[in-house]
C-alpha cells in the first residue's frame, strides 16, 4: 500500500525522531526511504554511476553523522538533499569539472513545436549531463524531483535569484543543444 504524500511526510518525521532517540532500525529505514532519489541525484549530476555510489556512501555516513543535530524532522529530506549536492559539488570540483557560466534568459519552452515533438526522454537526459552542474542541479531538482524554486534555493544553499538564473542558463544551454542535434 503506498502512502499519500503528508502520510509519508509525518513517517519521515517519525523515523527522524526515533531516529534521533538512537533507534538504528528507524535510521535503516530512514535512508532507505532517501536512498533511491538521492543517488538518481546524484548521478545525475556527477554523470558516473560508480562515482554517485561513492558519493552516496560519503552522504549517508555524513547523514548518520549529523542528523542528531538536525533540529526541525520536517525539514529532513531537504537536509539530505542539501549534504548530497555539497558532496557531488566537492568531487565535480576536485575533479575539475566544475564551471559556472554567464547567464542567458532564454528557455526550453521557446523551441519550435516540431523539435520539441522529436526530444525523446533519454535525448533530453544525455543533453542535461552536458549541462553545467550548478544548472544540471537545479534542472534536476526542479523538473525530475518536482521542488518549488525556493526550495530548490533551500537544498542548494543559495539565494532565489540564484537558482532561477542557473534555471535560466541551463534551460539556455538545452535549448542551444537542442536546436544543434536537430540541424
Amino acid at each position: 500500500m503506498k502512502l499519500s504524500k503528508p502520510e509519508q511526510a509525518k513517517q519521515e518525521i517519525f523515523l527522524v525522531l526515533r531516529a534521533q532517540a538512537g533507534d538504528r532500525e528507524a535510521l535503516d529505514e530512514l535512508l532507505q526511504l532517501v536512498q533511491e532519489p538521492l543517488y538518481r541525484y546524484i548521478a545525475s549530476l556527477v554523470t558516473s554511476r560508480a562515482l554517485a555510489e561513492d558519493i552516496l556512501q560519503e552522504v549517508f555516513i555524513l547523514m548518520y553523522r549529523k542528523l542528531r543535530w538536525l533540529r526541525d524532522p520536517e525539514l529532513f529530506r531537504p537536509w539530505a538533499y542539501r549534504i548530497a549536492t555539497r558532496e557531488a559539488f566537492k568531487h565535480l570540483k576536485r575533479e575539475r569539472r566544475w564551471t559556472d557560466s554567464s547567464v542567458d534568459e532564454s528557455a526550453l519552452e521557446e523551441l519550435p513545436a516540431p523539435v520539441r515533438d522529436n526530444l525523446t526522454p533519454e535525448l533530453v537526459a544525455h543533453l542535461v549531463e552536458q549541462v553545467s552542474p550548478a544548472s544540471r542541479a537545479v534542472i534536476v531538482l526542479h523538473y525530475l524531483h518536482e521542488m518549488q524554486l525556493d526550495e530548490v534555493a533551500d537544498v542548494l544553499g543559495v539565494a532565489l535569484g540564484t537558482v532561477k538564473s542557473r534555471l535560466a542558463y541551463g534551460l539556455d544551454s538545452l535549448r542551444k543543444l537542442i536546436t544543434s542535434k536537430q540541424t
